[in-house]
């Protein structure tokens, strides 16, 4: 039997501090094999501190988001795929975890195992972080509206998936929609998630203006993600759904019925 190998692929823009870091830690993790980092757009030495620590790197000129850095990224990791092997799985890992990102190894093993099709990070209770969760809990009651699935971590960018988890969500959602249209994507394809916690940590966004403004981008940018979705009728139907939400249970797989 063919060992399942591990694909990390990291969006940074303007992380020359921490990526490096990030790449060393990713790299330790069991199965990881390779690490790309997509530098979308940075105006600083991202791209050089991430081949310097031994990652395979993209630059996109401009930015283009986050969606697109991951979309560059997995159709990288497909073209470096072994030839007669089963595809990679692939680890979203954010730019800033640092030294913390190896905690992201416990996201593996329920995807290997068949455990799941996407396992999602839930961190630790970030200290200094700003804002008062409003748009975390538009993520979580969007998601739950559409698929029955109340998360814990809804906009966590940590997430380990199957090939075929990333093809039933692509097109991404667009900006910071990104994992809530996979969420709801991965589960109305009839897949299965799962929450692991892992002890990671972000550089946290405080409630300064610059804080602000990106908690606003976010929100904007689930609304958009949800709104798209349902225009294309993706979600559950009623029954479904009634079954799906009384069924679930923390930390445990999920699938939509």
């Amino acid at each position: 039997m063919s060992t399942v190998h591990v694909a990390v692929v990291i969006p940074a823009k303007d992380e020359a501090e921490r990526v490096a870091a990030t790449v060393r830690a990713c790299r330790a993790v069991p199965r990881v094999d390779l690490v790309v980092v997509v530098d979308d757009g940075s105006t600083d030495a991202t791209q050089d501190h991430a081949r310097s620590a031994g990652a395979v790197t993209v630059r996109h000129s401009v930015s283009r988001g986050k969606a697109s850095a991951l979309e560059t990224g997995a159709s990288v990791v497909a073209m470096r795929d072994y030839e007669n092997g089963p595809a990679r799985l692939l680890l979203f890992i954010d730019a800033d975890l640092g030294d913390s990102a190896a905690s992201c190894a416990e996201l593996v093993p329920p995807v290997v195992d068949g455990v799941a099709d996407m396992a999602i990070a839930v961190p630790p209770k970030q200290a200094g972080a700003g804002g008062r969760g409003r748009v975390v809990r538009a993520a979580r009651h969007a998601i739950t509206s559409m698929t029955g699935w109340s998360p814990v971590a809804p906009l966590s960018g940590q997430r380990c998936l199957t090939r075929e988890a990333y093809e039933k969500a692509s097109p991404l959602a667009e900006g910071w929609g990104v994992e809530v249209g996979l969420s709801v994507d991965v589960l109305a394809a009839g897949l299965s998630v799962i929450e692991v916690p892992c002890d990671i940590t972000h550089r946290v966004t405080r409630n300064d203006r610059a804080g602000q403004m990106h908690r606003a981008g976010q929100y904007r940018d689930v609304l958009l993600a949800i709104a798209s979705r349902r225009l294309r009728r993706r979600g559950l139907r009623p029954r479904q759904f009634a079954q799906s939400l009384h069924d679930q249970q923390p930390f445990t797989a999920y699938r939509a019925y």
